[in-house]
């Protein structure tokens, strides 16, 4: 497969009068695949941001190589520009302007039709506040409408930066669906967020970054697999004495309180086959490792700002 994104020991450092030296941006280097949905995830204050301005060409790099589309996004480049769509993190709309006004604005900056703007109010379910002024719109609401205005020119490559931030739960798996559907329309989709669940359930390799540089890449079933660890299985409380516990977990982890027996065992299915037999399967849950924890095993777990 061809490049969308070639990104090579890219640098940002920034410089201020309290903070001092900053490196934003430490030797990042990365490839995503044309048709690719791939997610950039980290902590607070990781990079990732950055990263991606740089990348979209919003910011100058101290040092490093990017290629979009077989291109240097810096110096900015209008032909390279029509080929993108940008959700940022932040949007700042013109108040006054109504929705359709809005996102037909942005038609004519790309070239494309107001029917092509009706049908993408349409797509992100904004087609019965096409009337509104965008001051009006909630959060959500007008996280939409920043997605909408990125899709509008019919982009190749989509950026996407924490789309679905203070969205209720219907409302983001329901931009879930349609940032599936970008994708599968052949676009390359890079995402940033903090829902792990949502990298997840959406992309086909995510790079995980702290302190401005990658630290894990690869899809989120490979790292999930290469945490190797352990399943959790709990049962509620009464149904095994302590004794019992401990000789069915065979040496493994096997904890209990007033509410639960909790095991911690590499072999479930010999776990589970002994607790139906002892009939112990009541409040049965079942977890294995996710995507969250490589996310604090790869990151760490202490407070950030």
């Amino acid at each position: 497969m061809d490049a969308a994104i070639e990104v090579n020991d890219l640098q940002k450092t920034y410089r201020g009068r309290r903070t001092g030296e900053v490196r934003a941006v430490d030797g990042v280097s990365f490839r995503v695949e044309a048709g690719e949905f791939f997610g950039i995830l980290g902590p607070n204050g990781a990079g990732k941001t950055t990263t991606l301005e740089i990348v979209e060409g919003l910011r100058r790099p101290d040092g490093g190589e990017v290629r979009l589309l077989g291109q240097s996004p810096w110096p900015h480049s209008p032909a390279l520009s029509q080929r993108m769509g940008v959700q940022l993190q932040a949007s700042s709309f013109f108040e006054f302007l109504t929705v359709r006004e809005q996102i037909e604005t942005f038609a004519e900056l790309y070239g494309a039709s107001r029917a092509r703007a009706a049908e993408m109010l349409e797509q992100v379910g904004l087609s019965d506040k096409a009337r509104t002024r965008c001051q009006k719109l909630s959060g959500g609401q007008q996280q939409r409408l920043s997605i909408a205005c990125a899709l509008v020119g019919d982009p190749e490559l989509v950026f996407l930066d924490e789309p679905t931030a203070a969205l209720d739960p219907q409302a983001r798996r329901n931009l879930w669906d349609l940032m599936r559907s970008i994708n599968d329309e052949g676009r390359t989709v890079v995402l940033t967020t903090h829902y792990m669940e949502e990298a997840e359930a959406l992309c086909d390799r995510v790079a995980i970054m702290d302190a401005g540089r990658i630290l894990a890449v690869d899809s989120p079933a490979e790292l999930i697999r290469g945490l190797d660890a352990p399943t959790r299985v709990t049962v509620a409380a009464g149904q095994l004495s302590e004794e019992r516990a401990k000789e069915l977990a065979e040496g493994e982890t096997a904890a209990s309180d007033d509410e639960a027996v909790v095991f911690e065992t590499r072999d479930p299915q010999r776990l589970l086959t002994a607790l139906a037999a002892e009939g112990a399967l009541d409040g049965l849950a079942v977890r294995t490792a996710n995507l969250e924890d490589v996310f604090l095993n790869v990151t760490g777990r202490e407070w950030r700002e």
